[in-house]
């Protein structure tokens, strides 16, 4: 099916990006504070709870990536897996928009990571919707 195809898609290019983040869980401190720099953040403090924070974020991101890539593996077999993660994410989108404001971030960062994040959990949840088993006719045609 069409739709099966293109949730599968959109799982391994969105697994892809997010196993990008692996690298940064090694970054050094120095490479992180250029970048915290750069982004108009100040000094990266230098304390043990920032270092473990950041480097935990980015091996989580990546998890959250590759169970996305084995989950395109059979959309049909995990749809409510998927349906349960894209709900679970327009949730959290939700909640970066909050938190975001609330810690005072920058608001073209605040716009963007919640708007990404509820965006694509939304088109998630209509790709994963539930539907009728395929037909026969639909089954060979999704094979050939």
């Amino acid at each position: 099916m069409k739709t099966d195809r293109v949730l599968a898609a959109l799982l391994r290019i969105c697994g892809g990006c997010m196993l990008l983040a692996l690298p940064a869980a090694f970054l050094p401190y120095d490479w992180m504070d250029a970048i915290h720099r750069r982004a108009g953040l100040g000094q990266l403090p230098d304390a043990p709870i920032v270092g473990y924070l950041a480097r935990s974020l980015s091996g989580f991101y990546a998890l959250h990536g590759a169970l996305f890539v084995f989950l395109a593996r059979d959309v049909r077999a995990y749809l409510p897996v998927i349906r349960f993660l894209a709900i679970a994410g327009m949730v959290f989108g939700a909640g970066l928009f909050a938190l975001d404001a609330a810690v005072g971030m920058p608001r073209s960062w605040t716009l963007a990571e919640g708007t990404y994040a509820v965006a694509l959990s939304a088109v998630l949840v209509w790709l994963a919707r539930p539907r009728s088993a395929p037909t026969g006719t639909e089954k060979a045609a999704s094979h050939g």
